[in-house]
């Protein structure tokens, strides 16, 4: 189907213009060659028994992480697509950074939020992100096809926010010992609650320095 509105593609994070191809990438929308790249994607089309059989499935595993290491929440705000946005990190011993920019997008401030923090915490550490692109990009290794294919996504785009990507990619590897893991947003964890407060205040300053 095509699209009614601009948006977002839930995949690349590039914008959808009115009359483009689109389709369904589990509940996101995304372009069509995006939707049928994902790799984290189900069927849209699946039959209701395969889709109940999808639901009862156990959470996927946490990447596995070093043994007492550092956990760090990071979050992105963004108001509108592009717009002033704010990046934010903690930890449960008091440490956090946040900061923001104009103009922005929101996927770009999630990473931006992991870059910061993985650049300012030494040793061992558990990144806790609500955001899927996130997550998935180190879980499912995605940024591994990226490389091989030049920073090229699956459906032949460059990868959006290379420069943000590339280095927090380069840090992750050098390291060897940064894991990711998924929290669902504003789920009652105090501590997301916490770095996302700080990331919409963030882009709540950018936005009133106009």
């Amino acid at each position: 189907m095509t699209a009614k509105y601009a948006t977002t593609c839930g995949v690349c994070s590039d914008p959808i213009s009115p009359g483009e191809e689109i389709a369904r990438s589990g509940s996101r929308w995304a372009h069509s060659a995006c939707a049928s790249a994902d790799p984290t994607a189900a069927p849209a089309t699946a039959a209701p028994a395969k889709a109940a059989a999808r639901r009862a499935r156990p959470a996927r595993p946490d990447m596995p992480a070093v043994e007492g290491a550092l956990e760090v929440w990071t979050d992105g705000a963004c108001s509108g697509n592009p717009g002033p946005g704010g990046w934010a990190w903690a930890t449960r011993d008091g440490r956090q950074d946040s900061g923001g920019e104009f103009p922005t997008t929101n996927q770009r401030m999630e990473i931006r939020a992991a870059l910061e923090a993985v650049r300012a915490l030494q040793g061992p550490l558990v990144v806790v992100s609500d955001s899927t692109y996130v997550v998935n990009c180190f879980r499912d290794e995605w940024w591994k096809g990226w490389i091989a294919r030049g920073w090229v996504t699956s459906a032949r785009k460059p990868v959006v926010s290379r420069d943000l990507w590339e280095p927090l990619v380069t840090l992750v590897q050098d390291r060897g010992d940064v894991s990711f893991r998924w929290v669902k947003g504003h789920s009652g964890d105090e501590m997301n609650d916490l770095v996302d407060a700080l990331a919409v205040e963030q882009s709540r300053a950018v936005a009133a320095r106009g």
